[in-house]
């Protein structure tokens, strides 16, 4: 029997990461979750907003067996100034509820866009240089999203950045396990989910890190 679980996302975030996020899931496990996205219009609730939403999906005649939060730290607001505040303040607001979690995007989903510079370069048509600092480190001053709505800017191919649109694209042929290996907190979203679905910690590590028991041998 499949677990059901619900993510609670902003609405072009659910366009462009869900289809890959499947993607992913069915390349590593054998029975597929049954995922609800649940897009909403901008920034995901908080306070009691955020809580009566989980507190609905996880009763009710069709419950979900867990409830995902994932919001951008940079909100284009002060709500959160790091990573560890964000996932704080969402466990705050839902509060003692072991089947909730909260995740991020570090600072926002664009940072896992980012590992994938080769395919930004060729969408854009720019030979910029990749930034030169860790995906998950682009931060508030000029977040991820807007180092691409600059490459395009300037790109030959003469568009702007249009995330329904362009990120879809950019992941369209790539793996997210390769953005997952740059991006922790990605790693970290997927790593529930996969353990979610039943794999074992150890299981899940080797996708991530298949290289780290042949070096410890």
């Amino acid at each position: 029997m499949s677990v059901r679980i619900a993510i609670i996302v902003e609405g072009e975030t659910e366009r462009v990461f869900m289809p890959k996020l499947r993607e992913f899931l069915k390349a590593h496990i054998s029975v597929m979750p049954e995922i609800d996205a649940l897009p909403c219009d901008g920034r995901i609730p908080t306070s009691n907003k955020l809580k009566r939403q989980v507190t609905n999906l996880l009763s009710g005649r069709n419950p979900a067996d867990a409830v995902i939060a994932l919001t951008d730290v940079y909100t284009g607001t002060q709500e959160f100034q790091n990573a560890q505040e964000a996932k704080n303040k969402m466990r705050g607001w839902v509060g003692n509820e072991p089947r909730f979690y909260p995740h991020v995007a570090l600072h926002d989903f664009e940072a896992w866009l980012l590992p994938y510079w080769s395919t930004i370069q060729k969408l854009a048509g720019s030979n910029r240089a990749s930034l030169s600092t860790h995906p998950e480190n682009v931060n508030h001053g000029k977040p991820p999203a807007y180092w691409l709505k600059e490459i395009f800017r300037t790109g030959s191919k003469g568009k702007h950045y249009v995330k329904p649109r362009d990120a879809g694209r950019i992941l369209r042929d790539n793996n997210l396990l390769i953005a997952a290996q740059s991006c922790p907190e990605l790693e970290s979203l997927l790593t529930t989910i996969l353990l979610l679905c039943g794999l074992k910690k150890e299981e899940v590590d080797k996708i991530f890190h298949p290289n780290d028991g042949k070096k410890r041998g």
